[in-house]
């Protein structure tokens, strides 16, 4: 059960023990209160919680085997009440929580021209970050279609010749053999002549 919950209850319990002139049990608070989801020893405890936040706030009774077991209101019950109660005392805890986090916090509060200032600085960077965004888009597009055409040339479109081209080339290389073996062979017939010049 949450604190707020909790102090709620104890302001219901101490408003009940005034509409009560009598002593009563801890049992009529459970059955009021608290029941079927919560204990009996819950009670108890929400009670001794309330005594030890003012020993003066309930008149307890100890009996059948309990150390809390018939309680009535006291005068204080209603100044307490008047006060704020459980409740009130709840708020200043939380106001006190919040104003601590709050100095606790790094964040500095910007004036209205640091705002501006970010407004402008933040327009800047979104369209610097989507110039670059479009920057690599296009570069990966680029080397996509390089690597397309690269693909392409080497494994999809090999080169076919034409077979009129290819037999002018195996002539003209037939040609070119014939001639430099005729250039060999008149050269080797001088490099012979040289010899048996020399040899006489």
């Amino acid at each position: 059960m949450s604190e707020f919950f909790k102090a709620e209850l104890k302001d219901r319990f101490l408003e009940y023990a005034l509409e009560r002139s009598d002593y009563f049990e801890t049992q009529t608070l459970y059955d009021e209160f608290l029941r079927p989801n919560y204990s009996l020893e819950y009670v108890q405890k929400l009670v001794k919680e309330i005594q030890n936040q003012d020993p003066e706030l309930l008149d307890v009774m100890s009996g059948n085997g309990m150390d809390i077991f018939m309680l009535a209101s006291t005068p204080s019950t209603q100044d307490f009440l008047d006060e704020g109660g459980f409740m009130n005392l709840y708020v200043k805890e939380e106001e006190k929580w919040d104003t601590f986090l709050g100095q606790l916090s790094s964040t500095p509060k910007l004036s209205i021209e640091e705002k501006k200032l970010l407004k402008k600085r933040s327009s800047n960077s979104k369209r610097e970050k989507m110039l670059l965004i479009g920057l690599i888009s296009a570069i990966s597009v680029s080397f996509l279609f390089t690597i397309v055409s690269i693909f392409k040339e080497t494994l999809l479109e090999p080169d076919y010749v034409p077979a009129d081209e290819f037999e002018r080339k195996m002539n003209q290389l037939r040609d070119q053999y014939i001639l430099e073996n005729e250039k060999l062979q008149l050269e080797l017939k001088e490099a012979q002549r040289i010899l048996d010049s020399l040899e006489k």
